[in-house]
């Protein structure tokens, strides 16, 4: 697997370093969009400048997309494969419980173009459905 991530982090341009191809495996193992706290705790001998370069670094490359889910922290996710997070053609649905406070992609639905009013212009989409996930609905 090592291998398949460096040459995914060169063909982006990015240099594969250690620390590069540990985040890229902790972010394709995690279920959910993870916050930089998140992955923190999980790298609690690095630096929390390293990590934040490395996930700025990877959304600046089309390796991660960040999400602002209006809980206040911002959360990564990687792309799934051909993404190019172009607003124009690339966004689907993010969902964010309540219950957990857990953040997922749903990839599989995308978010229709959408025609602004001449003179305007998007730079960012971001559409978050809110409510209770299907774990935290087969507790209630």
């Amino acid at each position: 697997m090592t291998k398949s991530i460096e040459n995914l982090l060169e063909q982006k341009k990015i240099r594969p370093t250690a620390m590069r191809i540990l985040i890229f495996k902790f972010l394709y193992n995690q279920e959910v969009a993870t916050s930089l706290t998140d992955i923190e705790n999980a790298f609690e001998k690095s630096d929390r400048t390293t990590l934040y370069r490395t996930l700025k670094t990877f959304e600046e490359n089309g390796v991660v997309h960040k999400i602002d889910d209006g809980s206040g922290v911002t959360k990564y996710a990687l792309c799934e494969e051909n993404c190019n997070c172009e607003v124009e053609t690339d966004l689907h649905l993010h969902f964010h419980c309540n219950q957990c406070g857990e953040t997922v992609c749903l990839t599989n639905h995308k978010i229709p173009h959408i025609n602004l009013p001449e003179g305007f212009s998007a730079e960012d989409v971001n559409l978050v459905v809110k409510g209770v996930c299907d774990k935290c609905q087969n507790i209630l």
